[in-house]
């Protein structure tokens, strides 16, 4: 049963670990150190063998080894099939060394998991404080840390003295949170909410604190999560779990055929060698051995388009798979927010205004709220000027070269006076009174030529109960009223912005203390109001995914009022928020169902997200999930896409993801969705191209067979050799399949909704294409065998080798242009070609022009003339040979007429 050490205070917690203020003994920690282990994440990593031997379990690589080995068997007992056998078993090792060398990154989240382990830390045993390493520590120990240490383990403060710590790549909370010894109540709640705890991992920003080791190695929030990733594995993308549904139809059709074919023969009365080579020639012919390796190409290019707007791809399925998302997960802060506390609102002399720009940015222009929303020179408002003054110089910030380092708040206010042109020059700081979490202020003393001035800021009702007066808008104190005052600083946090009080008070030149008397008969100055805002790209962004059908989501560890201000900003639909301790007490079923009506969760855990994500899957959704924390990886792991950002991404996260943004933004996410879709357009055309000619040529060698019971030409040879079959294959694959994938992305990708998760790549109109081509491609092929062989044989016996071996190579040619005939139409699906601009894809041309070119390759080298088998013919039987262009050509562009037809008719029947 799990502890929850943070409802135990102080005392609770070192009497469960027998552990004291002065920390463990030395013989006690090596007892410890035995029985917990080292403090390090124990992970095996899989064997490179493995991993290529992985890259063979697939059925399409299981049907090509086996042709291989069939066709390199039968090279052995003389059939010439050595080419065949070269070019199976080469394509088979490419693909295997391309998944090889992919999945070799794989594991890289849990090494990136590893390295973030503290080498050293200090530690307290037999009361005396030393420097051990990190991988030693145990439950009981006792840590001393301090501003700029990272967590070695996970801990309990037993004391803290203005401890603030950023726990952003846990958490996504925005800003560092302070923390706390008091125990706290409730049970369930999640790391962000766990003030009095500390984790691996996370650093301390500022103070100081002594604390209790409670959980290391595997045990820690760092452990689970690399557990997390470990068993989330790699989760098939869409295309992949599509394609291997495809294969594995294909596959068992081809070898139903082929063994049909096979049968068919030995009927017929062939010889059972002539029939397995029949057999043999029809599953070379039908399968497409360059498909893997399309596949590969077609989202390798897509990656390349996505990498050039900002989206690099690491797993090559998700250059596709986000164009299939149906829903959109996205961290808050850094993706759909700039990353940066901004102030957004100001409250000065009775007047507010609002604040433009962003980040680190000090450009920006100042509004005067109200009747007219007036743009102002803030010079001339005094009082704002007095205000923005205060925040600038009661301030550890520092600003330089559009950055600051410091306290996420303290650079949001340098950033505000910045753009008012407030600087530093002629301030002097005297006296300073830091930040304490129980007082909730700041003051400083300053000296500004020949005055000294008390600044303060601090929380809104603190600062209001210093002050007797206000500063009005020419810089003049007037009289307030502080219930007014806290009614605005009440609006500004129901708008979610973080707000603080400022006041100052001249004293004179003498005055070189600042104790608490001297904070008394302030003048208060105003309210600054700050958040982290929504990126205006990402607003765009969202209301492009609502466009093309996706749903955007948001997850954070932010609290769940700054969550719904934000994302009412953004455009996402949000009427309530979930929080992680609502979501743990969720079952399954109740899960699944409130994802489906929730847009926003806030202060969730690592397995909230993960949660989130497998109750989406379960209900059909294909879905992209964000982040850029340690807390975000088994999330990105189990995500259909795994997408971290690049810039304030943590390497756990990059690792862990398909897709890396290079420049943290949402808007990128809906470019890549846009190149998605293209890259699944470019695939069905590639697949519906691909397809069809193979059965072309499978419809050769069958019907060969068939014919050959009635016309003895037929069962002299085949219509093609097995040999010119792979060739043509190679060369459609690279010269006219690869060139489809060049075409320009089609209009309105993203004023659709995306495809149904259920859609097959297997359809009505694939199985049509695939006859009503095969069979355009095929009858041109076996009339020009027949119409130019036949002389060949005279009384059922061949009496001329060389011609018929001729009529073989015009056929070759005849297959040829039936296949260019189909692939001009190919380059849209469903729109005819004379819409489209014949010269619109120079790549195509050239790879027309290049398949033409190399078939003349044997008539020039007489050892390839014999590899293919092929022979000069007269050049009189060219005419015939062209008129094969037009009847693939003719019966696509047919088939597409019907069906814009019939769907026009529909929508006119229902009135659409």
């Amino acid at each position: 049963m799990t502890t929850h050490w943070y409802r135990l205070d102080t005392d609770q917690c070192l009497a469960a670990l027998e552990s004291s203020h002065d920390g463990l003994s030395s013989a006690k920690a090596e007892d410890r150190l035995a029985e917990y282990g080292a403090n390090e994440l124990a992970l095996r990593k899989t064997p490179r063998w493995k991993l290529f031997a992985r890259q063979f379990n697939d059925p399409m690589i299981w049907i090509l080894l086996a042709t291989g080995i069939t066709t390199g068997v039968l090279t052995v007992i003389g059939e010439d099939m050595l080419p065949d056998t070269i070019v199976i078993l080469g394509v088979v090792l490419l693909n295997a060394l391309l998944g090889f060398v992919q999945e070799g990154k794989a594991e890289g989240a849990l090494d990136a998991l590893r390295s973030m382990m503290v080498p050293t830390c200090r530690v307290v045993r037999d009361a005396v404080s030393m420097q051990i390493p990190a991988r030693q520590l145990v439950p009981g120990d006792i840590v001393l840390l301090e501003s700029g240490d990272k967590i070695p383990a996970d801990i309990r403060f037993v004391t803290a003295h203005n401890l603030h710590v950023d726990e952003s790549s846990l958490t996504g909370e925005s800003v560092p949170v302070q923390k706390s010894t008091d125990a706290l109540s409730g049970c369930d709640l999640v790391p962000g909410d766990q003030r009095n705890m500390g984790f691996s991992g996370t650093y301390v920003t500022q103070g100081s604190a002594r604390a209790l080791v409670v959980a290391t190695g595997s045990h820690t929030l760092f452990g689970r999560i690399a557990e997390m990733v470990k068993s989330a594995g790699d989760v098939l993308s869409p295309l992949q779990r599509k394609m291997r549904e495809f294969v594995r139809s294909l596959i068992l059709a081809i070898l139903v055929i082929g063994a049909f074919n096979f049968a068919l023969g030995v009927y017929l009365g062939y010889a059972a060698s002539y029939s397995f080579l029949g057999a043999v020639s029809l599953v070379v012919a039908a399968i497409p051995e360059m498909l893997p390796a399309l596949v590969t190409s077609i989202l390798a290019l897509s990656g390349t388009v996505m990498a050039a707007r900002k989206a690099l791809v690491r797993h090559l399925p998700a250059a596709e798979t986000l164009g299939a998302t149906t829903v959109i997960c996205s961290d808050k802060t850094g993706t759909l927010t700039e990353n940066h506390m901004t102030v957004t609102r100001v409250y000065s002399g009775g007047d507010q205004f609002a604040v433009s720009g962003s980040g680190t940015l000090t450009e920006g222009d100042f509004q005067q709220l109200g009747e007219h929303h007036n743009y102002i020179d803030p010079t001339q408002h005094r009082g704002l000027m007095a205000l923005l003054h205060c925040g600038y110089h009661c301030n550890d910030a520092h600003l330089s070269a559009g950055d600051g380092t410091g306290d996420p708040t303290e650079i949001a206010l340098k950033v505000s006076a910045a753009k008012a042109g407030v600087e530093s020059e002629g301030i002097d700081r005297l006296v300073e009174i830091p930040f304490d979490s129980t007082e909730k202020f700041m003051a400083v003393l300053v000296r500004h030529r020949d005055q000294h001035f008390i600044l303060i800021k601090g929380a809104p009702e603190v600062i209001v109960g210093m002050c007797d007066a206000e500063i009005g808008p020419d810089g003049l104190r007037t009289g307030f009223d502080p219930k007014d005052i806290l009614g605005v600083a009440s609006l500004f946090a129901a708008d979610s912005l973080r707000t603080l009080g400022f006041a100052m008070k001249p004293v004179s030149l003498e005055h070189r203390g600042l104790g608490r008397d001297d904070l008394t008969g302030l003048t208060f100055l105003g309210l600054q109001g700050m958040i982290d805002p929504p990126k205006p790209e990402a607003i765009r962004a969202v209301a492009s995914c609502q466009s093309a059908g996706i749903r955007t989501i948001m997850i954070t560890g932010d609290h769940p009022d700054t969550a719904l201000a934000v994302s009412r900003e953004l455009g996402i639909p949000a009427d309530e928020v979930m929080t992680g301790s609502q979501l743990s007490r969720l079952g399954d079923a109740s899960l699944r169902n409130i994802v489906e009506k929730v847009s926003v969760y806030a202060r969730v855990a690592p397995e909230h997200k993960r949660a989130i994500a497998m109750a989406l899957q379960e209900n059909g959704h294909i879905v992209a999930m964000t982040g850029d924390g340690v807390n975000d990886a088994p999330a990105l792991k189990q995500a259909d896409i795994g997408v971290a950002m690049g810039v304030t991404g943590t390497e756990v996260a990059k690792e862990a993801a398909d897709m890396v943004l290079a420049d943290d933004n949402f808007a990128t996410i809906v470019a890549a969705v846009e190149e998605g879709r293209h890259a699944w357009n470019n695939l069905r055309k590639a697949i519906l191209y691909t397809l069809p000619t193979n059965a072309a040529q499978a419809i050769l060698i069958m019907g060969a067979i068939l014919m050959a019971a009635f016309i003895p030409l037929f069962g002299e040879r085949f219509v093609l050799e097995p040999v010119q079959i792979l060739w043509i294959n190679l060369l459609d694959s690279v010269l006219l399949t690869l060139p489809l994938m060049m075409e320009r992305k089609e209009r309105g990708l993203l004023d659709v909704p995306p495809r149904d998760p259920k859609v097959r790549i297997i359809t009505p109109l694939f199985l049509q294409r695939v006859v009503l081509i095969g069979l355009a491609i095929a009858i041109p092929g076996f009339v020009v065998y027949h119409h130019f062989g036949a002389a060949a044989m005279s009384g059922g016996e061949l009496i001329d080798p060389l011609l018929l071996t001729q009529a073989q190579t015009a056929a070759f040619w005849a297959i040829l242009f039936g296949h260019i005939g189909y692939v001009v139409s190919a380059r849209s699906i469903h729109r005819s070609a004379f819409t489209f601009n014949p010269l619109g894809n120079y790549w195509l041309l050239a790879g027309i022009g290049l398949s033409i070119a190399i078939r003349f390759v044997p008539t020039l080298i007489p050892e390839a003339a014999a590899l293919f088998k092929t022979a000069d013919f007269p050049s009189t039987w060219w005419p015939i040979i062209l008129l094969c262009f037009l009847p693939s050509f003719v019966m696509i562009e047919s088939d597409k007429l019907v069906r814009r037809l019939h769907n026009r008719s529909w929508s006119q029947r229902h009135g659409r």
